[in-house]
Order: structure tokens, then sequence, then C-alpha cells
């Protein structure tokens, strides 16, 4: 089969495709013929090797596992002996561990769902990671109907499908965005805009009862700052933040000590790859209250564009490799 692979740390060019044997399964494992992958940060920090923190996991000096990829969408050729949830022929989305830049990935039978009907292969390729890490950070700010709620970052992957989440329990949605964004950000459900070329998020005086930043490049005391005496402020991955060891992940792991540091409760959100947080994506997107919003697609051999593309920063969506 045909994959997407890397040897050595780097940014897009050390990328290749070639010719490697299909990754075997495990009991309780299922084979995926990949029809598109999802793009997003966590694929440039395996790819780079940056921040360095994360090599204890991936390897020191160069990657252990070639392959490249996480969100996956597909057809399921082959189960495991112990897989009982699955089947030949189910058409599924979620998180593959053999790399997903591939004509074929193997995953666990929990961290997949059954793909929604109302969606191609290329839109479910977008769901698994932005979207499920959208849906803890609802759940982690404690999102609920009438409240004020801040999206940095709300044209991005993760922000987008924040937006629209927030909106569908109620809140009363304000989207941080660049001026190219406003609209899009508008059509996801957000009742008003910050165009943060011209203003800060402070600049009205407005206090928000929740700020979920998806952004990464706020400080803690701006963010104190629009939020409300008694709100929550909802720190959500690092992404491509400064810092060779950590890369801006500190401010998660520092979450609960900024708690007690003041009055706002402040939380570090990281998502969980389990299906059943995927069923409950399905049904608001076979509801009509959640849709990817798909910024460019890429075919596999066109992977390394796509890495470069998600560097230069700013997608509007997602990004996807189709397969």
């Amino acid at each position: 089969m045909k994959a997407i692979v890397h040897d050595v740390y780097g940014p897009a060019d050390v990328l290749r495709l070639r010719e490697v044997d299909k990754p075997p399964i495990g009991d309780d494992e299922v084979l995926v013929e990949v029809r598109a992958a999802g793009v997003d940060p966590g694929v440039w920090i395996f790819m780079t090797g940056r921040p360095m923190a994360v090599r204890l996991a991936v390897g020191l000096r160069r990657p252990r596992a070639a392959g490249l990829g996480r969100a996956v969408a597909g057809t399921v050729v082959e189960v495991g002996a112990g897989v009982s949830r699955l089947r030949p022929g189910d058409e599924v989305y979620g998180t593959c561990h053999s790399g997903s830049f591939a004509q074929f990935a193997t995953a666990r039978q929990h961290r997949l769902a059954v793909k929604p009907v109302s969606l191609t292969f290329e839109q479910a390729a977008a769901i698994p990671i932005s979207a499920v890490t959208a849906l803890q950070s609802i759940r982690d700010a404690h999102v609920r109907a009438g409240q004020r709620v801040l999206v940095t970052g709300a044209g991005g992957g993760v922000g987008s499908f924040v937006v629209q989440l927030a909106t569908a329990r109620g809140a009363s949605v304000t989207g941080v965005c660049s001026t190219s964004k406003l609209e899009l950000v508008r059509s996801l459900g957000a009742e008003h805009v910050i165009d943060y070329t011209e203003h800060e998020i402070d600049h009205d005086g407005m206090r928000y009862d929740v700020i979920i930043d998806t952004a990464g490049n706020r400080s803690v005391p701006l963010l104190r700052r629009a939020t409300a005496p008694r709100g929550t402020i909802a720190l959500v991955g690092g992404g491509h933040a400064t810092g060779w060891l950590l890369g801006g992940f500190q401010r998660q792991m520092a979450a609960p000590l900024l708690s007690l540091l003041g009055s706002q409760r402040v939380c570090g959100v990281t998502g969980r790859e389990r299906h059943e947080d995927l069923d409950e994506l399905t049904a608001l997107i076979e509801a009509g209250s959640l849709a990817p919003v798909i910024d460019r697609a890429y075919p596999l051999a066109a992977a390394p564009d796509a890495m470069r593309h998600l560097a230069q920063g700013h997608p509007a969506g997602k990004i996807v490799v189709t397969v």
C-alpha cells in the first residue's frame, strides 16, 4: 500500500510517499481502508518532533513509527478476533494508531464510530480530533444556555466546532477571528464577532461567563480581564505556541494552580478518543446542529503541501487529505 512516511523529524520536506506493507491488526483492532484523513496541529507536532517533550513518547532521535496522521474516515475491511462493535463493510470515522495518511490504517474498536450518513468521507475526517476536543471544552467549561461565551480562534479547526456546540447549548457566542473569517464565524452561529486585527478581546470592557481559548496566543492575565469574576477560562491545546520543551502546553498543566490564584476557574482541555463522544457528535450532525468546515482538501501524494498549508497558520476550518 502507499503511505506518507518520515524517517527523521523536520518540516514537510521530510515526508515521503512510499510503498509499505499493510499494518497487522490485533484482537481488539480493525483494518480500515482509508478514504480521508484529518490534518491537525498534533500531526505537525509528531512530524517536527517539537516541542521536545513529545519525543519521550514517539522517539528521542528519530520517530519510532514512520506513519503520520491520526484522524481517519473509511471502510472497515478486516476485524480482529475480539472485535464485536464493528464488521467489514462498516463506514467509520475516528482515530487510528498506524498512520492515517495511507491507503490502510489500524484502529482500536473503541476509537471508531459509524460515520454519519449525511457526511462524505472527506467531511467525516474533519471531525474526530477537532470536534471531540471542542466537545470536551464545552463540557469542561460547563457551558449552558444564556451564558456569554467568547471563543478565540473561532474560524479554526477546533474553534469552528466550539462556536456551533456552544450555540446549540443556547449560549450567546462571540467569536474572535481575522477579517477574512468574520462572515464564516457569523454563519456558524456567533451573535457577535471581534476582528482581532482591529481590537483585542477586552477592548469594550465586556466580561464573559466563559472564554474558550483555542488560539493559544493570549496571556492568561488578558483572558482574566475579559472574564467575569466567577467565570471560567478553558485553555485548549498548545498548537504552535513557542517553547522548545512544552510548546505552550505548560498553560494547561498549570491550570489547577491558576484557578487557586483568582476568583475565575481555569481549566486545561484535552480531547479523549472514545466512540461515545463520536456517537454524541453524530447525533448533533444528523440533527443539523453541527457541520464541519473544510478549508482545503489535498490528495495523498500532496500531503506535504497540506502540512505546509497548516504550518502557514489560519486555515478556515479543517484541512483534510483524501485517499
